[in-house]
Order: structure tokens, then C-alpha cells, then sequence
């Protein structure tokens, strides 16, 4: 039987917070090798050691097992307290001095003794709450959560395990999906579409109005805000990232597209499915994507451009033009990332060019002394006529 014990904790305790009982989990390192899988290596006394919390390298302390996924981390383990650390199955390692759990997938196994260690906290099914604002002509499954000071708007769709949280809200004509989680203080726009499993990060907004004017008369006019938003299965959108409404019709974010926090996507933008958006990256206005596309931090992409399935735009690239499909671009503006790399290599070389420039300047401007002294010598190459022998005309 696994031996897994507990002991109290302090407030202060470095390896975190303690569970309401105010106690940690001890469990021993063959446990955890049961609990992942994974192959126990190390001495006869390996399996015995205590097991108090799982740690990155930064951080682990004694009694911490950590993690490492790479040979080069694996240089780092000298400086780490931690008493065990888990390694890929097949990654090539010079002998540790700790004992070893191998695994498949070390991620994998590492978040399953993370969640050993500090399981989630199950969210308590509470239906609606009375404090929420509920229009009496939402339709709501029975199964849903709506958390105190959410508002759900008239004629709103909330299918079956939905939850609310606090503050969200939800305007009218809005549908929300299956299983779909919207966090604190999302607003929802009206007509807005949530296609099942997604998840809405707290501040998000979806539908605002796009930005679009026409100028009369002087004075900038709102276009028409007719459009709505559609977020298709899968989709998370990240906290305080907005998506605009279309003109006419939608916004559309594709089936499995995870957008990070503090991207802004403009109106009638289309995004395919499976994308990558990270954070602070801005989608001018008609803008399309292909499946699969990856863009970076801070990506900006100008209006009414198309990126290709499997492009890949690097960090802070802005990008002006169509992208073809599997290309990589990088810088501002974006270029091919071969290309890119060239000009970066040659940058970098600009202080050496510029040294040698100077010097070879300074040869150029000596020959040119050289070259004017032996224009003044009559007996020069340089001032006798030409097809004339120096050595007859000084006969002569």
C-alpha cells in the first residue's frame, strides 16, 4: 500500500498553500512512480524517500521532486535542493546524483503529480444564484451555473453545463454553447454566437462595436453595426482581449483557435480554425487566416490581408502584404524568415563593416597622395607621352 501521510503547514510554508485542514501531503517516491508510470531509478533506499511537493528547477527545495525535459536543464540540477526529479524515458543523461522517475511524457506526468500534490478545488454547483439578473425570457438548461451579480439578457441561450461567473454579462440574442465557461466581468454583446467548450476569460469582450467612421460634414460617423460575433467550438479567448462586431455579418473565430490575453481583433476579421493567437497581438479590420496559422507577441497585422494555413509570424512582426501559406515571416516590415535572419546577421555586423570602412579610406586617401606626388615628377611614367620610352627621352 502507498504510504501517504500529512503534516501540518504554516501560512508561510514555501511549497505553497495548504488545503483547509491546514495539512500537506507526504507520499513516497515509489508512489509517485506508480501514480505516472514511470521507471524508478536510483539506490535501494530511492523508493522510501518522502515526497512533500512538486517544484520547478527555480524553485524546488528539499523534499521537492522537479522536472527536466531537456539535456541543458539537466546541467542545472547541481544547483537545485530538490530530493527527485522526473526525466523523459529517452533522454540521454550522464549519471545524477538524485534519484530518477522516467517517463513518456514528462510534462504529462509532472502535472499529474502537481495535481496530486494541490488538486483543483471542484467549483460547487450552485444553479442560479438569486443575487444573478435573469431576463425572464432567457432559455437556461437545468444543469446551469450562474454565479451571484451575473446578468443574462432577454431571449439568451444558455445550454446545458454552462457556467457564469460573477459579473459577466450576457446581452440579449445571445447563445452560448454546452459546457462553455464565461468568466468575471465578460460582456458578451448582443447576438453574440458561443459555439460549445469554450472558454471566456475574465474581462473579455465580444461584439463591441468596430472601429469604423466615415467622415461628413466635418465630423467622423460610426459605420453600421449590424454584425455580431461567433465563436465556433473549442475556442478560448484570453483575459481583456476583445473581438469586434462585424459591419454587416460576423466576426468569426474558428473551431479551436486559443487566443491569448490582450489581443485585439478588429471587425469582419475571419480566423480559421486551430490558430494561435498570443498576447498583445492586433488583426486589423477583414483580415483572414487560414487553419493553423501562429502568430507571436505583439504581431500586427494591417486590414484586409489573407495569412495562409501554417504561417508563422515571429514576434512583433508586422505584416503588410498576404502571407502564403507554411511560410515563416518575421520583423517590420514582415519578410520571409531566411531572408529576415540575413539582415539580422548583417546588422549585427555593421560596427565591424563601418571600422574597416574607415581604414580602407584611409588607404585610398594615402594612394591618392601618392598618385598626385608622382604626377609632378617629370620623370614619371605618368607625365611622358604615351608609347615613349623613359629611358630614350632622358638620352635625348
Amino acid at each position: 500500500m502507498a504510504d501517504t501521510r500529512h503534516a501540518l503547514r504554516g501560512n508561510d510554508d514555501p511549497r505553497g498553500p495548504a488545503g483547509e485542514s491546514g495539512m500537506t501531503m507526504i507520499v513516497t517516491l515509489s508512489h509517485l512512480a506508480e501514480i505516472t508510470g514511470g521507471e524508478l531509478r536510483g539506490d535501494s533506499t530511492a523508493s522510501a524517500i518522502a515526497i512533500t511537493g512538486a517544484a520547478t528547477l527555480e524553485t524546488a527545495s528539499t523534499g521537492h521532486i522537479t522536472l527536466v525535459d531537456t539535456a541543458d536543464k539537466a546541467l542545472r540540477l547541481p544547483q537545485c535542493a530538490a530530493s527527485a526529479v522526473l526525466v523523459p524515458a529517452n533522454l540521454t543523461l550522464t549519471p545524477l546524483n538524485i534519484p530518477v522517475i522516467a517517463v513518456a511524457d514528462v510534462h504529462a506526468a509532472f502535472a499529474k503529480i502537481v495535481q496530486h500534490f494541490r488538486p483543483r478545488r471542484a467549483p460547487p454547483s450552485r444553479g442560479i444564484s438569486p443575487a444573478a439578473h435573469i431576463s425572464p425570457t432567457a432559455r437556461i438548461a437545468p444543469d446551469v451555473t450562474v454565479h451571484p451579480l451575473a446578468l443574462i439578457g432577454d431571449d439568451v441561450e444558455l445550454e446545458a453545463g454552462v457556467i457564469v461567473h460573477s459579473g459577466a454579462k450576457i446581452m440579449a440574442g445571445c447563445r452560448i454553447g454546452a459546457g462553455t465557461v464565461i468568466f468575471s466581468n465578460a460582456v458578451l454583446y448582443e447576438e453574440t454566437l458561443v459555439g460549445p467548450r469554450c472558454i471566456i476569460h475574465a474581462g473579455a469582450i465580444l461584439g463591441a462595436y468596430g472601429f469604423g467612421y466615415k467622415l461628413v460634414n466635418g465630423r467622423h460617423c460610426l459605420s453600421a453595426q449590424l454584425g455580431y460575433v461567433i465563436l465556433e467550438s473549442d475556442v478560448e479567448v484570453g483575459a481583456n482581449t476583445t473581438i469586434d462586431r462585424g459591419t454587416y455579418g460576423p466576426t468569426i473565430i474558428g473551431e479551436g483557435t486559443k487566443i491569448d490575453n490582450l489581443v485585439m481583433i478588429a471587425h469582419n476579421c475571419r480566423l480559421g480554425k486551430h490558430n494561435m493567437i498570443c498576447s498583445q497581438v492586433g488583426i486589423a479590420g477583414s483580415t483572414t487566416t487560414g487553419d493553423y496559422v501562429v502568430m507571436a507577441g505583439q504581431v500586427g497585422v494591417r486590414d484586409h490581408v489573407h495569412i495562409g494555413t501554417g504561417a508563422k509570424l515571429g514576434a512583433m512582426a508586422g505584416v503588410a502584404n498576404d502571407v502564403p501559406e507554411h511560410t515563416h515571416m518575421l520583423g517590420a516590415p514582415a519578410i520571409p524568415e531566411r531572408e529576415q535572419k540575413l539582415q539580422f546577421a548583417a546588422l549585427s555586423k555593421l560596427p565591424e563593416m563601418r571600422k574597416e570602412l574607415k581604414q580602407l579610406r584611409l588607404v585610398v586617401a594615402s594612394l591618392q597622395q601618392a598618385a598626385a606626388g608622382t604626377d609632378h615628377n617629370p620623370n614619371s611614367p605618368a607625365s611622358l607621352p604615351l608609347n615613349t620610352n623613359p629611358t630614350e627621352q632622358r638620352a635625348a
